[in-house]
C-alpha cells in the first residue's frame, strides 16, 4: 500500500496547541482510500523545518504528501495553490529567528503551484458541509517555506514523472484557541479531522482537478 505523508507543525508563538499536528496525529496509521497515512511533526523553525521534511521524505518515500499548518486569521480550511520563494517573518520562529525579505532557495523559481487537485478538494469539502476555501497565499512564514521546499523537492525534471504528489493545506484555529484568534471562527478538532480525511481520500483516489494547472513559475 502506498504511503501518504501527513505533516503538521509543533505549537508556535507561545501557543499550547497546533491543530495541524493534532489532525495529523489523529489520522496517523490509518488506511484511507488506498493510502497508509504516516504523520510527522515538523519544527516551527526556519533552520530545521526543511531538513526535517527532507528526512521524512527519505525515510517514508511517500506517494503523496500533505503538509498542514495553522492559519490563525482564517475561519475555513484553506487549500493552498501557490508557494512563493520568500521568507518574511512577522514574528520570530520557535528558535527566535526572524528572517526578513529572504528567499527560501536562492536562485530558485519565483513560485511553485500545488500538485494537489485544489479546486476539487475544496468542492468535495464544501459539499460535505465543511467550511473550505481556495487560497492563493500561504503567507511568508515557516508554512510557506515548507510548502515551497516540498514542491521544490518533488519537482520533476522536464519529461520525467514526479515521484510524489504534494501540497499544503492551512487549518483554522481550534475552539481552545478562540480567545487567542478572535478574528477567526474556530473549528472543532473532530470536524477538521473529518475534513482532512476527505482530502486524503480525494488525493489518494486521484480525483481530477476541476481546472488543471501545475508546476513552477519562473
Amino acid at each position: 500500500m502506498n504511503t501518504l505523508l501527513l505533516t503538521g507543525f509543533e505549537p508556535f508563538d507561545g501557543d499550547a496547541f497546533n491543530p495541524s499536528w493534532a489532525v495529523a496525529l489523529a489520522l496517523d496509521g490509518q488506511r484511507i482510500g488506498g493510502a497508509r497515512v504516516v504523520a510527522v511533526q515538523l519544527p516551527c523553525v526556519f533552520a530545521t523545518a526543511l531538513p526535517a521534511l527532507q528526512a521524512a521524505l527519505a525515510a517514508h518515500r511517500p506517494r503523496w504528501v500533505l503538509a498542514l499548518g495553522l492559519a490563525g486569521s482564517r475561519s475555513a480550511i484553506s487549500v493552498e495553490r501557490v508557494a512563493v520563494n520568500l521568507v518574511d517573518a512577522r514574528i520570530p520562529d520557535n528558535a527566535g529567528a526572524q528572517p526578513i525579505d529572504q528567499p527560501v532557495l536562492a536562485g530558485g523559481p519565483a513560485a511553485y503551484f500545488t500538485g494537489l487537485p485544489a479546486k476539487a478538494i475544496v468542492a468535495r469539502l464544501q459539499q460535505a458541509g465543511h467550511r473550505a476555501e481556495l487560497s492563493h497565499s500561504a503567507g511568508s512564514f515557516v508554512c510557506n517555506q515548507v510548502f515551497y521546499g516540498l514542491m521544490h523537492a518533488l519537482a520533476a525534471p522536464p519529461g520525467s514523472a514526479a515521484s510524489a504528489t504534494g501540497g499544503f493545506i492551512h487549518l483554522p484555529p481550534l475552539p481552545e484557541q478562540a480567545a487567542r484568534y478572535p478574528q477567526a471562527a474556530s473549528m472543532a478538532l473532530a470536524d477538521q479531522v473529518a475534513a482532512l480525511r476527505l482530502a486524503v481520500e480525494a488525493v489518494a483516489a486521484g480525483v481530477a482537478e476541476l481546472h488543471t494547472v501545475g508546476g513552477r513559475v519562473d
